[in-house]
């Protein structure tokens, strides 16, 4: 782990075209997360995650980067992002940055470049096979849309070239090798979109589809692993304090190559989905078992199986990062009652690693069902402006509602910052007292202390932190583990747990922590 202030980092997660207007166009803007840095410190987050800013089309929200070293206008400009890294700094708060290195936008100034007949600097900047006429051998593709004889490969959606890192095994003549001059070119490229921010005042880089880059990798990824080395290497060299986190979800390949953290997401490779999100949006008849319904049948060893073998692989390399949701991911409060958040957000906050909040879990903000904006289709529920009080768009813009990026919530009891505010006992106050028992506890600040004590189906499921025990039960009935509690004294609570013939006795939908 390079950047060190990432273990004691509480991060929030802000969408800027859904957090707050201040010029009412009906879009958030760089200016409306300066106006509310003093809230994030409020929740006792000490980190921001901002969501793509750059000069794009926007026909992946952002993800389509058209200019990286250009603050996209409907923002604001780069002197307004640098202006938040200061006051976010003013403030102890570290900022990073989303960035996107596998591809480009199709109207990136490179791309262009790329199309054309004539060779030039950025002929192999993406990659492109020989021939108008020939596939890529397996990866999706372009073809038809260039001067240039030949098509080209994808990343992600069709307005989304990849960059070229080349490839681990090259097999054709416009294959190049992941060693390459243009692989290197382009490596060095995004070396310098990193500096570029970093002199400015970003203090890293969520890094999207970290595993992209070199195609045609094996199983453990080693020739992208190298590239991420690389620069890790160049951090290390210039930016020591520079945080990388990884949207990889193979927390024991990305802690490996230099990352210092990685997610844990909604993919087989986790077992993540188990905990909140085992359901099926398009089969409603399917049963809800995530772990965290009161209703439902779930089990935590389906998510343990999976994170304790990359926990265990790690714990000293860098953090794995569990997340309350994010910009691709359905809101919790989708299908779990408030207190049912309560306990998957105790659970959330008090296992090893760096814990993300999504902006507006912490009012338990809802998941929309909205057509697609921007490329989000399903995603785009969870994307929609931040709300803030009970005036007009619920306090995100004074833009006409039909003017607004994303429509807001139209429930009559949408949840709100200012409502929440005034209810001593609101989901809001308890993430609050949430982010203080993480930071207050050196032993939740240790990375490498998780004990399983009791993990059967039915019982309680009891972890230890050091000095912490730690329960939850989130059924509706009854709960026990054969671990004594006796000595220990109870220093948060979420329902009740207490010592019972020598066992620990928690009652229905209850979270537990003692000091023993």
């Amino acid at each position: 782990m390079a950047a060190t202030w990432i273990k004691d980092a509480i991060f929030y997660e802000i969408y800027p075209q859904s957090f707050y207007d201040t010029n009412g166009d009906g879009v958030g803007d760089l200016n409306g997360v300066i106006e509310k840095l003093d809230y994030v410190k409020s929740l006792g987050c000490n980190a921001i995650w901002l969501n793509p800013c750059f000069d794009s089309p926007f026909k992946d929200a952002g993800y389509d980067v058209r200019d990286y070293k250009k603050v996209a206008p409907r923002y604001g400009t780069n002197s307004d992002l640098c202006r938040l890294f200061g006051e976010a700094h003013r403030r102890d708060l570290r900022v990073i940055l989303d960035l996107v290195p596998g591809h480009t936008s199709e109207e990136h100034a490179w791309f262009l470049a790329s199309k054309r007949a004539e060779a030039n600097e950025y002929s192999d900047r993406y990659i492109w096979s020989d021939f108008c006429f020939e596939g890529c051998g397996g990866l999706n593709y372009v073809a038809g849309e260039s001067e240039r004889d030949g098509v080209y490969v994808l990343n992600f959606f069709k307005c989304q070239p990849a960059l070229n890192y080349g490839f681990a095994h090259p097999d054709k003549p416009w294959q190049q090798a992941a060693g390459s001059d243009a692989a290197r070119a382009t490596r060095e490229a995004m070396k310098d979109v990193m500096r570029f921010w970093l002199e400015r005042g970003c203090d890293g880089f969520r890094v999207d589809m970290a595993d992209s880059l070199v195609k045609f990798d094996d199983e453990n990824k080693s020739a992208t692993s190298a590239v991420w080395r690389d620069v890790r290497a160049m951090l290390d060299a210039e930016y020591p304090d520079a945080a990388l986190v990884a949207e990889w979800s193979r927390p024991h390949l990305a802690l490996s190559c230099g990352f210092d953290a990685s997610f844990c997401l909604n993919d087989p490779w986790t077992g993540y989905s188990t905990l909140m999100r085992d359901y099926d949006r398009k089969n409603p008849a399917k049963p809800d078992d995530s772990y965290f319904r009161a209703a439902g049948d779930g089990d935590v060893n389906r998510f343990l199986e999976r994170y304790l073998p990359e926990y265990e692989a790690t714990k000293d390399k860098g953090c794995i990062s569990l997340i309350t949701c994010n910009h691709d991911t359905v809101r919790p409060a989708y299908n779990l009652s408030e207190r049912e958040l309560r306990l998957a957000y105790a659970f959330l906050f008090t296992m090893p690693g760096t814990p993300f909040l999504y902006y507006g879990d912490e009012i338990g903000m809802r998941y929309q069902e909205l057509p697609t904006k921007e490329g989000g289709y399903f995603r785009t529920g969870s994307r929609t402006p931040m709300q803030w009080d009970g005036g007009r768009n619920l306090g995100f813009s004074t833009a006409p509602a039909e003017e607004l990026y994303l429509p807001v919530d139209p429930a009559p009891d949408a949840p709100t910052v200012a409502a929440q505010e005034a209810e001593d006992d609101s989901l809001l106050h308890f993430v609050r007292s949430l982010t203080a028992l993480r930071s207050g506890e050196d032993d939740l600040r240790d990375n490498a202390n998780l004990e399983i004590v009791s993990a059967e189906k039915g019982g309680a499921f009891v972890y230890r932190r050091g000095a912490l025990l730690l329960a939850v039960n989130p059924a509706a009935r009854e709960a026990s583990a054969d671990v004594d509690v006796s000595g220990g004294e109870v220093i948060f609570a979420v329902g009740s747990g207490k010592a019972k013939d020598g066992a620990l006795q928690l009652a229905p939908q209850s979270f537990v922590a003692f000091k023993m």
